[in-house]
């Protein structure tokens, strides 16, 4: 594959998005955002190619309406901060869907909750979506309507929100990671087993990164490339490490960290984003290799080969990112909201036009969510617009759980399991029998759903909603 930097594509005609299972180095937006028409954004399906022996049935993607591609990945889709983003969903799958757009802080509205915030999008309906995105950053976006079965077969994308006060790097690369159920004759499996589905959740069979396994992608040598890693998996936490490059964690969750850290082990939950500043080995040919160390054998993310002759540069030649809006948070009058994480053998979920699994094992408080129904249970909480709420969560279950935030960020003020870092987020990975404030200023007036992102523990009752009035 060929490297073109993004300083020879910043001269160029500013487009939409790329596909991204190549070099994901894309110009900035001009033109594309102030078009009176929406980017039509197709939700399909389809066969593709995905572990190199036959093609898989039924894979469901997302595809630009009117681009042609033989890339099957969902685009990867880039907006600046603070300019109008539309986007219309044509729904050709056989079943209704919806987007939500992981991590934006925008109308509620437009969150694509079905029966919480909108109807669900039948076959051959649209729906249209508009924001100006407030933050620059990592941010992706996926269905919320039979999410284990339509993410689970590949319906998850990057969304970039980008502020030309950014600094500008020698190239960009976007991971999405994720696994697919596939058996051995290359098709889908059963997404989840129930015993894993109480447990941790139901693990893929076959590892990939931009629907690729063990992709290489060519950067320059010697140069700086931001690294954008998305865990849009159902299930499995990722430990990565780099090996063969010095990088640096510049952001997590879209936000910028406020001290750079050398790279060591990152863990990386499903919903949660990591953004690496990483500086390319000199030498042409070498190889530098992304791996999960999670399991008992590292597994190969991907990998990246320095090309050209070296660029010379330093990760002090960086400059820092621009500032997204910070969790201003009035502690000392703040409202303490109590949120147990727990197992449950209540009642089953409730059927539901957008997917139940059948299955109750999981709660809020000890009320497992009954499903998308157009009855759902009361709030979790009902916040006052503007106040101050410290989220005290506490996980009695043996199992880690990433808990997600819809419509606003939060930051983590103490846990009694380890030392925390006051990063504004949208999603944190509960840790076994850890108890974590979060805090957080309810400025988002609506329906705000709050849940875990291990999606069978979402769909098995793990999920509520706070209402900001």
């Amino acid at each position: 594959m060929t490297f073109v930097s993004r300083r020879t594509l910043l001269k160029s005609a500013a487009v939409l998005g790329a596909y991204g299972a190549g070099l994901a180095v894309m110009p900035r937006l001009s033109q594309a955002l102030a078009a009176t028409d929406p980017i039509e954004i197709e939700a399909l399906t389809g066969d593709v190619p995905l572990d190199g022996k036959q093609v898989t049935r039924g894979v469901m993607r997302y595809a630009l309406g009117g681009q042609t591609s033989t890339d099957p990945s969902p685009p990867i889709l880039r907006a600046r901060r603070g300019e109008p983003f539309r986007a219309r969903l044509i729904n050709r799958l056989d079943e209704p869907t919806t987007i939500h757009w992981h991590g934006i802080r925008l109308p509620n509205d437009q969150d694509g909750v079905p029966f919480v915030t909108q109807p669900y999008v039948y076959t051959g309906d649209r729906f249209d979506y508009g924001f100006s995105p407030p933050d620059a950053g990592t941010f992706w976006y996926h269905p919320h309507c039979n999410t284990l079965t339509q993410m689970g077969r590949g319906l998850a994308g990057v969304l970039v929100v980008e502020d030309d006060r950014d600094p500008v790097f020698d190239g960009e690369v976007a991971l999405n990671l994720r696994d697919f159920r596939l058996g051995g004759d290359s098709q889908f499996i059963e997404q989840f087993k129930p015993r894993d589905a109480a447990k941790t959740g139901t693990f893929g069979t076959l590892r990939t990164a931009n629907w690729q396994v063990e992709p290489r992608y060519d950067v320059p040598a010697g140069g700086l490339v931001r690294v954008r890693i998305l865990a849009a998996d159902v299930t499995r936490i990722y430990n990565l490490k780099l090996a063969g490059a010095e990088a640096q964690i510049i952001a997590i969750d879209g936000h910028p960290v406020s001290e750079r850290m050398p790279l060591d082990m990152a863990v990386v939950s499903p919903g949660q984003r990591l953004d690496l500043a990483v500086r390319v080995a000199d030498s042409e040919g070498v190889e530098m290799v992304l791996e999960d160390v999670r399991p008992s054998t590292a597994k190969v993310v991907a990998r990246f080969r320095a090309i050209g002759s070296s660029l010379k540069r330093n990760l002090g030649d960086l400059g820092p990112l621009s500032e997204n809006a910070g969790v201003d948070a009035d502690l000392s009058n703040a409202t303490q909201i109590p949120l147990l994480l727990s197992a449950t053998a209540e009642s089953a979920a409730r059927d539901s036009i957008c997917g139940t699994l059948g299955y109750s094992f999981w709660a809020i408080n000890k009320v497992p969510y009954p499903g998308d129904t157009p009855d759902p249970t009361a709030p979790i909480a009902e916040l006052k617009l503007g106040q101050t709420y410290l989220l005290n969560v506490e996980n009695v279950t043996p199992h880690a759980h990433p808990i997600h935030l819809h419509g606003m960020n939060f930051k983590a003020i103490s846990s009694n399991k380890r030392e925390v870092q006051p990063l504004v987020s949208d999603t944190y990975l509960v840790l076994p029998d850890e108890k974590v404030q979060l805090a957080l200023v309810a400025d988002n007036p609506g329906d705000w759903v709050f849940h875990c992102h291990i999606i069978e523990h979402q769909k098995t009752g793990m999920t509520g909603y706070f209402r900001v009035t």
